[in-house]
């Protein structure tokens, strides 16, 4: 592996007293997608909101491009070069569609998102709709577009194709190869194996808040994954 954007080591970590993620450690250069799968309940989406910022670590390091980050809050992990889609309320139902692209950018302009709307012209037909009243699937589809065009460095994404068709994962895909071509290192947990096939480059899979698995997708067959995948 070539030298990490992101490592992680020992993280611990979980709500109140209740400790859901057990020692989990992993990395993800430049150019590459982590995926990070398991049964639902395994401490995934916990996993990434402790990279992110969103909950603290009780023990282990995190560290961007060599550079501890533990501690740091998550509004200034975005600034150092950190996007995260979550899982759960992945827009701000209150704005309409371009809001929800544009809040964050210091252009307001859609000039960057014309490569997403090729992919997905819903998002640019809806434009002036609330966010809100889109279903499941299409406001997956609008979060992924929103963290994708912020070409930050690192980009963690958390189940981005919950509801979504498999039309529009095809072209999430894609464009996470491009991404990936451009430099950007990817976060990505997933349920869905079919679509975690078509972007992994390494696996990492998790038992009970702690790393079952972990290693290139060539050292690892789809019957091992299904393994940890089934109840």
């Amino acid at each position: 592996m070539s030298a990490a954007r992101l490592e992680f080591e020992g993280l611990v970590g979980g709500y109140g007293d209740v400790v859901v993620v057990r020692g989990a450690s992993g990395a993800v250069a430049a150019g590459e997608v982590l995926c990070v799968i398991g049964r639902n309940g395994v401490g995934k989406s916990t996993l990434l909101k402790m990279l992110f910022g969103q909950l603290p670590c009780r023990e282990g390091s995190v560290r961007l491009e060599g550079r501890a980050i533990d501690g740091v809050e998550a509004s200034a992990r975005r600034a150092l070069g950190i996007s995260y889609c979550p899982q759960e309320r992945p827009v701000f139902d209150d704005l309409s569609v371009r809001d929800n692209l544009t809040l964050m950018r210091a252009d307001r302009g859609l000039r960057a998102f014309a490569p997403l709307f090729a992919r997905f012209p819903i998002l640019e037909r809806r434009l002036e709709q609330h966010a809100g009243t889109l279903s499941g699937g299409e406001k997956k589809i609008l979060s992924f577009a929103r963290g994708l065009a912020e070409a930050q460095p690192l980009l963690l994404l958390d189940e981005p194709s919950e509801g979504v068709q498999w039309e529009n994962i095809v072209h999430m895909a894609a464009l996470i190869e491009a991404a990936k071509g451009a430099g950007t290192a990817l976060v990505v947990v997933e349920q869905n194996l079919a679509f975690a096939e078509l972007i992994a480059d390494r696996y990492l899979v998790m038992e009970q808040g702690r790393v079952a698995l972990e290693g290139r997708r060539d050292e690892i067959d789809r019957e091992r994954l299904l393994a940890h995948l089934h109840v």
